[in-house]
């Protein structure tokens, strides 16, 4: 697929998404450059923004097989990955997959679950492979993770460890619609109480397998100039610098985001990346990578304030 069609596929993917979900074309943008560049998405935001749904609609765009699973306490990473059952009718094991045998998996409240069950996630995110019983079952290409978490602060929920928080390729942050955006929300769906179905809005399929197979080799064969590989480097090594931060990104973040910029590049219709394709990504790609020091807490600074500090501080390339 040449740059055009990518442009035009992000355009497309845009509009359907667009009949059920009011705004939040930045997510959106984010997720589809994951899904371009091998990457996993976290969206958190409080309850009743629109996570799920906009999860729902992205992967009713494609021809991807979708699952969902609803992250909870009492869950067990048996629950997510399947098991073997003894069958005493061929006195053989047999595997029962678990859910998270699909395309495009929703882990929905990924933070409801506590820190054992996460990690049955891991050897997924990053090799697209699951190992039951000592087994490796493929996931394929295609699979990726939209995962939705609440603000930590809320009630029953667990904070994801770092290991888990470094599979994924971008975190965003859900905020509240604007006044015009949020009267457009009731003026569309005040007249149900519930989760609409998603087929009521007739969201069309933009792509299917060997399409997104076809963007993916083009993505990568998108330029990244010498100077853009040093911007990058140097923004992720300045953040192990930095005062206000205990720890800073790890070298996998470094390879994650030179991957998203090729992409976002591509869904520009350009053939090279440019340094504004990676400030525009640094802060989703780094603001769940980097931990703050206790004097930066104790003064107020956020990840997101920190990190905007770095960006301006670091020569970009001319």
């Amino acid at each position: 697929m040449d740059l055009d069609g990518i442009q035009g596929l992000a355009e497309r993917i845009r509009g359907e998404v667009g009949k059920a979900i009011v705004g939040q074309g930045e997510a959106l943008d984010l997720i589809f450059a994951a899904l371009i560049s091998h990457g996993h998405v976290l969206l958190e935001g409080v309850p009743g923004t629109a996570k799920t749904m906009l999860a729902r609609c992205f992967a009713a765009t494609l021809s991807l097989d979708f699952g969902r699973i609803q992250f909870t306490p009492d869950l067990m990473p048996g629950d997510v990955l399947g098991t073997n059952l003894f069958d005493f009718r061929t006195n053989e094991f047999s595997l029962t997959k678990g859910p998270i045998f699909t395309q495009v998996l929703l882990a929905d409240e990924i933070n409801r679950t506590p820190p054992k069950t996460q990690a049955a996630l891991l050897e997924a995110m990053n090799e697209r492979t699951v190992t039951i019983d000592g087994t490796s079952h493929s996931l394929g290409e295609s699979f990726v993770v939209i995962a939705t978490q609440n603000p930590i602060e809320h009630h029953g929920t667990y904070p994801l460890p770092e290991a888990q928080l470094d599979r994924f390729l971008f975190k965003h942050i859900l905020s509240y619609p604007g006044r015009d955006e949020e009267r457009a929300i009731v003026v569309r769906h005040g007249h149900r109480a519930t989760m609409p179905d998603i087929k009521s809005f007739a969201i069309q399929p933009a792509a299917d397998a060997a399409a997104l197979a076809a963007v993916r080799a083009t993505v990568a064969e998108i330029r990244l100039a010498d100077d853009i590989v040093d911007y990058i480097v140097d923004l992720i090594r300045a953040t192990r610098e930095h005062p206000s931060l205990q720890f800073g990104a790890s070298p996998r973040a470094a390879t994650m985001l030179a991957s998203a910029a090729r992409a976002f590049a591509a869904m520009q219709g350009r053939d090279y990346a440019i340094p504004d394709d990676v400030k525009t990504l640094a802060l989703p790609a780094l603001r769940h990578r980097v931990v703050l020091a206790p004097g930066a807490e104790i003064e107020g600074l956020g990840a997101d304030q920190v990190i905007g500090q770095i960006v301006e501080a670091t020569a970009a390339p001319r």
